[in-house]
């Protein structure tokens, strides 16, 4: 595949301390995604990443190399990088390059995840999950119809992958409430019994930024308050926790 295959960058960042728990990453943005959660606050990358400058990754490869002493890797974020037919070259390119990848992903393409996963180009994986497994509560949090079935594909193919693997949600008090963020706990408690893992799966609950959300009409809304997400997210550690302790 030719360098033009590959998916455009359209964002760099050189260091990130915070996209990778517990390593130093560099992080690339692709273009384009095929959900519009009302909440995305990347959302000029998703709609109009023709305004953004595009970068090759042979230039963010000789960035990165030059502080190959202390990058432990990439992060490939999005926008979604999935639907993206070139995006195997690319991280076959950076793990040619001496580096291991993290890969963002939304969970709907859970084939072409199988298979980057198969053939050895992710390392770790985080996944954002939008909602409990509920086509209709699915739907209103990414902002277009979802399967829940492709969620749950996903979800299976990464707890049965045995490569590091995270899971988050994003928590919007408008769009899902307490109870539907427990439930998702329990949707991930279940699929985790029925794969058998022998590590138990972590679901990170992040409090919704209201500051420049896709839909404006969100700029007004509330996030959870920090002590009450706090208790949210122990509640949830509870409910992983009770469910796996004993596999």
């Amino acid at each position: 595949m030719t360098t033009d295959q590959l998916p455009p960058i359209k964002g760099f960042l050189e260091t990130s301390l915070l996209d990778w728990p517990g390593h130093v990453c560099a992080v690339v943005f692709l273009p384009y995604c095929n959900l519009r959660c009302p909440y995305c606050h990347n959302h000029r990358l998703v709609l109009h990443p023709d305004t953004l400058e595009t970068l090759s990754l042979e230039s963010v490869l000789a960035r990165v190399a030059a502080r190959d002493e202390w990058i432990d890797g990439v992060c490939v974020t999005g926008g979604e990088p999935t639907i993206h037919r070139g995006l195997p070259a690319m991280l076959e390119a950076i793990h040619e390059a001496g580096l291991r990848v993290k890969l963002d992903t939304n969970g709907t393409q859970p084939e072409i995840l199988k298979h980057l996963i198969t053939k050895g180009l992710v390392d770790t994986v985080a996944m954002d999950v939008k909602a409990p497994l509920d086509d209709a509560l699915y739907e209103r949090c990414a902002g277009v119809y979802v399967p829940a079935s492709l969620i749950t594909s996903s979800i299976e193919v990464l707890l049965r992958s045995g490569i590091p693997a995270e899971f988050r949600c994003t928590a919007v008090p408008l769009l899902l409430k307490e109870g539907e963020i427990f439930r998702l706990a329990e949707d991930l408690r279940d699929l985790a019994l029925q794969c058998a893992v022998s590590n138990l799966p972590k679901l990170t609950i992040q409090n919704f930024n209201p500051a420049d959300p896709m839909d404006p009409a969100l700029k007004d809304a509330a996030p959870f308050d920090e002590k009450v997400l706090s208790g949210i997210q122990k509640d949830v550690d509870a409910i992983l926790d009770a469910g796996t302790g004993s596999i």
